[in-house]
């Protein structure tokens, strides 16, 4: 990527010293809709962020590569997007881990994960990356000694304008805890993977994302991590993803945000690994008790008040179950 190719200094020079490779993005995709992935793709590539696909065996993998070639078609400029194309579906885990792979392989300092529906502004990428480079000043201030391994962005909800607080676990402080004299950043122990910009070189330290999870609390499991191994977690509002989680639904619970609900299968795998999740030694024990009780008023709703609460007993007792043996 030379210098003409690139809208500023930052993209073109590196977060590391003058490396020619700054920042990519990883966008994992399953029988992706192909329009909004679209408008996602382009809008990274319009700000010269150059593309790393995996997609884990979709029915419309034709379709997402022939997409792949126009947008290469219509961007000359810029490195054409790359695509792993698997026959069956390896998880999210195992996508993002073969993408980090490649991006480390290509000598990128930096990745962008993103999932398939989310959504981005003009000036996303330059965003994350000038918030990136006031994080290195923080090194030196006895506050925040830690190296960082990751920041996100604000999370919006496009249906509704509801922006999320970013999570810290910790006894007296909850959310949203403002770094001091840099307005529009926060402390955070746990970003979604979506958006978030990673340390390539802080894998080394943190490790990989945990393939046994396949799908659920992949991102949260990884921050905890991180944090245990030394490493820092940020989030700034320089930045906005547009992105909805869980699924839709006219439950008051879901619609106001106070609940998240998914499929009974996807219950199974976040049952399973959230309760491995806590007999892990780095997890933080402010969540343990949190999400004990989460668990458990979540699981009693499922169970007793949604239209499927049959499949969803089944689903999470087969979690729960399968918790006890997971190594």
């Amino acid at each position: 990527m030379s210098r003409s190719d690139q809208p500023s200094d930052i993209l073109s020079e590196g977060v590391s010293g003058g490396s020619a490779k700054t920042v990519c993005a990883i966008i994992v995709t399953w029988q992706p809709q192909l329009l909004p992935l679209k408008h996602l793709l382009n809008a990274l590539l319009q700000q010269h962020c150059p593309l790393i696909v995996i997609d884990n065996g979709s029915a419309n993998r034709v379709e997402l590569a022939d997409l792949l070639e126009q947008l290469a078609t219509e961007h000359p400029q810029q490195p054409a997007p790359q695509l792993v194309s698997w026959l069956q579906n390896k998880g999210l885990a195992t996508a993002l881990n073969e993408g980090l792979r490649l991006a480390s392989e290509h000598h990128y300092d930096m990745a962008l994960l993103f999932d398939q529906d989310s959504a981005i502004g003009e000036d996303f990428v330059q965003a994350m990356l000038t918030q990136w480079l006031d994080l290195q000043s923080l090194r030196n201030s006895a506050r925040y000694p830690l190296p960082p391994a990751a920041i996100g962005p604000r999370l919006q909800n496009p249906e509704n304008g509801r922006r999320t607080a970013f999570r810290c676990f910790r006894w007296r402080h909850r959310s949203d805890c403002p770094v001091v004299g840099f307005p529009g950043l926060y402390e955070t122990d746990f970003l979604i993977s979506s958006g978030t910009l990673l340390s390539v070189q802080a894998l080394s330290v943190t490790g990989m994302m945990k393939d046994e999870y396949f799908i659920d609390n992949i991102d949260l499991e990884w921050c905890f991590r991180a944090r245990a191994r030394g490493y820092a977690l940020y989030g700034t509002d320089r930045a906005v993803l547009f992105h909805r989680i869980g699924e839709r639904s006219n439950n008051p619970l879901v619609s106001s945000g106070l609940m998240v609900q998914h499929s009974p299968l996807r219950s199974y795998f976040s049952t399973r690994n959230r309760l491995h999740l806590r007999r892990q030694s780095y997890a933080p024990l402010d969540w343990k008790i949190r999400d004990t009780l989460r668990f458990a008023l979540k699981s009693f709703w499922l169970t007793h008040f949604t239209a499927r609460r049959a499949e969803y007993r089944q689903q999470i007792q087969r979690g729960i179950d399968d918790a006890e043996v997971m190594p």
